[in-house]
C-alpha cells in the first residue's frame, strides 16, 4: 500500500493490517451498507504489469483466455495455470496506456510474477510489479454508476469495457460494479467526490459481494487445486475454448469436452467462520473430502457467504458440512449465472 494513501485513508478512520482495510470503525455497519452504494480500497489485491513488442503473443501463450481479443478499451476474467491445468491464479485484466493490467490476490502475486518472468527469455517483454504505480477503487451499488461518473467525468457504457480520463482507468464489471485505477495524487480528490454518495466499507464487505456474484479468487491456500471449469471460470468469461496452446491447455479442454464435470463451484452459507481451503464434507462419501472452501466472507446477517467447490452429485443431493462430518451445514444460494447442464 502507498504510504501517503495509506495515512489518508487512516486519516478517514481506516483500521489497516498487513496492507488490507479492515474496517472503518463499525464492521457490522458497513456490511448493511451493501443495500446502498460502497466503495472499497483494493491494496490488498496485487498487480501485474507487461509491456513490449511481444507482450501479446507472450501472455496468449500463457493465459487461459484470447489475449489478442483484448482491445485497448477491454477487460476480461482470466487465468493462468500449471502444466497439470490447475490455476495458480486467476486474474481482472485491462490495458492501460502501454501495460496490460493483471489484477490478482495479493498473496500470490509474487510468486505469479516470478513463474511468468521465467518463461519470457528472449522476447521483448518487460514484467513488473506494479501494485503501488496506483490506487484502485471498488464502487459498487444503486447509485455506482452516477458517482463514478460525477468523479472520473465518464463510465464505459458496456461491462467488461474501461475508459480512460485525467485521474485513471475506469473498468466496469457490470450494471453496478466498477474498478478504477487511479494516479495516486488524483486518489484523495476522487475518493472525496466518491463519498459523496458512496460508504467507505473494508476489504471483507467487497469480498462478498464479489464472491456473491460467482466470482472467484484464487489465495495461497487454493493455488493448483482447480481446473478453471471447476471455479466456473468458462461461464464468467474467462477461458477461450478456440485459442492456441498455453500451461495445461489440454486438459482444461479435455475437461470441457470429455464427460460430465464432476466438480463445480457453488453459492452457500453457513453459520460458522469459514476460510479459503477449508474442507467441506456430506454423508455420501464417508468421512472423504466432498469440496473445499474458494472464498469466504462475513455476512450481513450472520455467519458466512461461501463460493465452494464440490462434487456436483453430493452438492445436489446431500448436506454439505464444513470441516467435519458434523460440522456446520451449508446452505446453497442461487448463483447469479446459470452453469452448464
Amino acid at each position: 500500500m502507498i504510504d501517503s494513501w495509506k495515512n489518508f485513508l487512516q486519516s478517514q478512520g481506516a483500521a489497516i493490517e498487513d496492507g488490507t482495510v479492515l474496517h472503518y470503525g463499525d464492521a457490522a455497519a458497513e456490511r448493511s451498507a451493501t443495500d446502498g452504494t460502497i466503495v472499497a480500497d483494493l491494496s490488498q489485491l496485487g498487480v501485474i504489469a507487461f509491456r513490449g513488442d511481444d507482450t501479446t503473443a507472450f501472455l496468449q501463450g500463457q493465459l487461459t483466455n484470447d489475449v489478442r481479443a483484448l482491445h485497448a478499451d477491454g477487460a476480461q476474467w482470466n487465468g493462468y495455470c500449471s502444466p497439470k491445468g490447475r490455476l495458480l491464479g486467476n486474474f481482472l485484466m485491462w490495458r492501460q496506456g502501454e501495460d496490460y493490467c493483471l489484477q490478482l490476490s495479493g498473496d500470490i502475486a509474487a510468486g505469479v510474477l516470478k513463474r511468468l518472468s521465467m518463461f519470457i527469455m528472449r522476447a521483448k517483454v518487460q514484467a513488473r510489479d506494479a501494485s503501488d504505480e496506483s490506487v484502485r477503487l471498488v464502487v459498487a451499488g444503486k447509485q455506482a454508476q452516477a458517482a463514478v461518473a460525477a468523479a472520473m467525468g465518464a463510465v464505459p457504457e458496456a461491462a467488461m469495457h474501461t475508459c480512460a480520463g485525467a485521474a485513471g482507468q475506469v473498468i466496469r464489471l457490470g450494471d453496478d460494479k466498477f474498478v478504477l485505477s487511479l494516479a495516486p495524487e488524483r486518489a484523495v480528490a476522487v475518493w472525496q467526490i466518491l463519498c459523496e454518495s458512496a460508504t467507505p466499507v473494508g476489504a471483507p464487505v467487497w469480498d462478498w459481494l464479489r464472491l456473491n456474484a460467482g466470482i472467484p479468487m484464487i489465495v495461497a491456500a487454493t493455488q493448483e487445486q482447480f481446473v478453471p471449469q471447476m471455479v466456473n471460470l468458462e461461464v464468467i468469461g474467462g477461458v477461450s475454448f478456440q485459442k492456441g496452446c498455453y500451461p495445461g491447455q489440454e486438459i482444461v479442454a479435455r475437461s470441457q469436452y470429455l464427460g460430465k464435470l464432476k466438480r463445480r463451484m457453488f453459492l452457500a452459507h453457513v453459520d460458522a467462520e469459514a476460510a479459503p481451503g477449508d474442507s467441506l464434507y456430506s454423508a455420501d462419501l464417508a468421512g472423504q473430502v466432498t469440496g473445499t472452501v474458494v472464498n469466504a466472507a462475513p455476512a450481513p446477517a450472520g455467519g458466512f457467504d461461501v463460493l465452494a467447490v464440490a462434487q456436483v452429485e453430493s452438492a445436489n443431493t446431500q448436506t454439505l458440512h464444513l470441516k467435519a462430518a458434523d460440522g456446520a451445514a451449508l446452505t446453497l444460494k442461487p448463483l447469479p449465472y446459470a452453469l452448464p447442464a
